[in-house]
């Protein structure tokens, strides 16, 4: 979370010089911690608030046997008075959530410092038949334990909460979690109707029976010898899809010698082609590219390039010949070119720009750099590879021809190689307070 997204999603405002305000405790946490744990306190900050406004904080327990998921947000707030409340979304047995509320006008009046109101002990349960997997995860819920459930919890629930702090055009951010567990009735309510908490926006969706899960992960990457040296592609972040969707991963490499690039993307698809090219080979640029779907859960695992890269035709190094080109391989458009002595075979020059779009990338890439026949098309005339829809644009800005070929349907060098994907960063906002377990 960006600190212009903190103090949108506090409600932090400058006073004006003279102006009546009050302090308010301010912070921001989000964590998943175990049950055993509880109660927590924490501590805060300080912050002066603008004219008119008050104290708010709010904390939000979502607990699922053994882990729970906390939020607590303290600061400035708009919203009228509202004495202190504890509310019971959904009680257990099995998965419980729970929040805490309160505005107020008083200097450091948020002061709340322990989770102590919304703790009740663990109870034992009587054990019933049903089991279920059970995940708490903001990540994904990859081979979630199963769980037997309490006698009472007799329904699997499988969903995402979505909950979303602070309001356009002063910025918002958003948390998703994932949830799995045991649940007293069936059905997609696990939120019992509740839709805001406090500052929070919240949001529930269940994911359907038959519905797959897929990895997902976009990857662009660009250095000398991709084609020649394997690098790690392997994602954690996973992705549910809709129904009739499909798992798929699609990989494009580009080699025009002293460089090379490598896109990628996993994830849910509409798009059922798929099928492995050698597009443009050696000697001179070569364009290789790699489309698989599949329909079970996390199918779409590729995790190295290493299969593609090994798969690859590697011939002795041609001799040098005599012609000389220009050699460039960038993002957006070639500033600068160097001349190289092209391998014996070739005969032309290339210069031109492949634009590709989809599965959560758009790129253009130009690509200057030797070829064996004045009327090469890297691509050989396809208009889609996998997922991505791809452009391929000559020196003086003709398009190439109408495609004559889709990427499922072509004849050509097939390659026996599946392609690994990485690139799934995750990046966390650091908190402004200290949370840790209550003392004894």
């Amino acid at each position: 979370m960006s600190p212009a997204l903190l103090l949108a999603l506090l409600g932090i405002t400058l006073a004006l010089p003279g102006a009546r305000a009050l302090n308010c405790y301010s912070g921001v946490a989000e964590t998943i911690k175990n049950v055993s744990e509880q109660p927590f306190r924490w501590t805060t900050s300080q912050v002066n608030c603008g004219e008119g406004l008050g104290c708010q904080e709010m904390v939000l327990i979502t607990q699922n046997d053994p882990l729970l998921y906390l939020v607590l947000i303290k600061g400035c707030t708009q919203a009228a008075n509202q004495e202190a409340r504890v509310t019971d979304h959904r009680a257990g047995p099995g998965l419980s959530i729970v929040s805490y509320t309160r505005v107020c006008r008083e200097n450091l009046c948020n002061d709340l410092s322990t989770s102590l109101p919304l703790w009740t002990p663990l109870r034992p349960t009587v054990p019933g038949s049903v089991r279920c997997p059970v995940c708490l995860s903001r990540e994904g819920c990859l081979s979630a334990p199963e769980m037997t459930c309490p006698a009472k919890s007799s329904h699997c629930y499988n969903g995402v909460l979505q909950l979303t702090a602070g309001d356009p055009p002063g910025g918002s951010s958003t948390s998703i979690l994932k949830v799995q567990g045991c649940v007293s009735q069936a059905g997609c309510n696990l939120l019992n109707g509740t839709q805001e908490v406090g500052p929070i926006s919240l949001w529930e969706t269940c994911i359907p029976k038959g519905a797959l899960t897929c990895y997902r992960g976009i990857m662009l990457q660009m250095s000398p010898n991709l084609s020649q040296d394997p690098v790690d592609w392997s994602t954690t972040t996973e992705q549910q899809c809709n129904p009739g969707e499909v798992c798929q991963e699609t990989l494009l490499l580009i080699d025009v010698g002293p460089r090379s690039i490598l896109l990628g993307s996993k994830g849910c698809s509409q798009v059922n082609i798929q099928g492995d090219f050698m597009h443009s080979r050696p000697p001179g640029v070569l364009v290789a590219s790699y489309a698989r779907v599949c329909s079970s859960d996390y199918c779409n695992s590729a995790a190295s390039s290493s299969v593609l890269v090994n798969a690859l035709p590697r011939p002795a190094p041609p001799a040098p010949g005599h012609l000389q080109c220009p050699v460039c391989l960038a993002l957006g458009s070639c500033s600068q070119s160097s001349n190289v002595m092209c391998p014996k075979g070739t005969s032309h020059c290339y210069k031109g720009q492949i634009f590709l779009r989809g599965g959560g990338l758009t790129a253009p890439v130009d690509i200057q750099g030797c070829v064996a026949h004045p009327s090469s098309t890297l691509l050989g005339r396809r208009w889609s590879i996998g997922v991505f829809t791809v452009t391929e644009t000559r020196e003086g800005g003709a398009e190439v021809d109408e495609p004559l070929i889709s990427s499922g349907a072509a004849p050509g060098p097939s390659l026996a190689w599946a392609v690994g994907l990485a690139l799934a960063l995750w990046c966390g906002a650091p908190s402004l307070l200290t949370l840790f377990p209550q003392d004894p």
